[in-house]
């Protein structure tokens, strides 16, 4: 079920994702919980290059876990079928009802870009629906070459989180990672909006961190971060280096 992606795919894409998700304590405990906890990367798009990293990074917290790449289209999935090695790593036709599977966690990156906003919430239902009662959902959106990406954490409770992840190096200010929004939240970006008043805010505190410059964009981004804590936003788990994570009610669309 589902609309084919335009299918665009470049190594390293999902790289940020990846290293969040390697690292996140719920993803951990859940992968760790489950006896043979199944994986879902959604729509990995014309190349199967993305999922194969995803596999790579998750066997670094559980050793068993299993990754399973859907795509509608099934030339792409007869072009994945060479980098498989069942039973850790398949690929399969299928789209938002998990070809049947019942995935502990499922990635679903630049999938509902192409969707309106008003088939998020149902898109985001129905693969939860084919998910355990504590199955999680990470939805999101990145550029081609992964140097801007968010993502909605999602369960069964609904959104849990929104994270913003951006190269550093090439940053001219935060709020470029708009146009990279997931869908829920990209045409939110306006006055009024929690997300606007987010990267706004972002925005005038990277601009009072200038003098952080000299010590690096690292030094710059911390200072970024503290400032923002200092005017009440909450901040969820440690920030990384040109990443984020806020509380879903801090950006929920008004």
């Amino acid at each position: 079920m589902g609309a084919p992606t335009r299918g665009t795919t470049n190594p390293n894409r999902l790289r940020r994702v990846d290293r969040w998700l390697a690292r996140d304590p719920a993803v951990g405990r859940l992968l760790r919980r489950t006896v043979d906890p199944l994986v879902v990367d959604l729509g990995y798009g014309a190349s199967p290059v993305t999922t194969v990293e995803l596999a790579r990074w998750l066997t670094r917290v559980r050793s068993g876990v299993r990754v399973l790449g859907l795509e509608l289209d099934p030339e792409r999935v007869a072009r994945a079928r060479p980098a498989a090695d069942p039973p850790r790593l398949d690929f399969r036709r299928g789209g938002f009802e998990l070809a049947g599977t019942r995935p502990v966690l499922v990635r679903a990156f630049n999938v509902l870009r192409q969707y309106d906003e008003a088939e998020v919430a149902g898109a985001w239902a129905l693969m939860l629906a084919g998910m355990p009662a504590d199955g999680m959902l990470v939805e999101g959106t990145c550029d081609e070459i992964g140097r801007l990406s968010t993502w909605v954490t999602v369960t069964a409770a609904g959104p849990v989180s929104l994270t913003l992840s951006v190269r550093l190096a090439e940053l001219d200010r935060p709020s470029t990672v708009a146009e990279r929004l997931p869908k829920i939240l990209i045409h939110r970006n306006i006055p009024g909006e929690r997300i606007h008043e987010l990267l706004s805010t972002m925005d005038s505190c990277w601009a009072a961190a200038a003098p952080q410059r000299s010590f690096g964009a690292r030094a710059r981004w911390t200072e970024t971060v503290q400032r923002l804590a200092a005017r009440g936003w909450p901040l969820l788990g440690r920030p990384g280096a040109g990443e984020l994570t806020v509380p879903w009610a801090a950006v929920a669309p008004r």
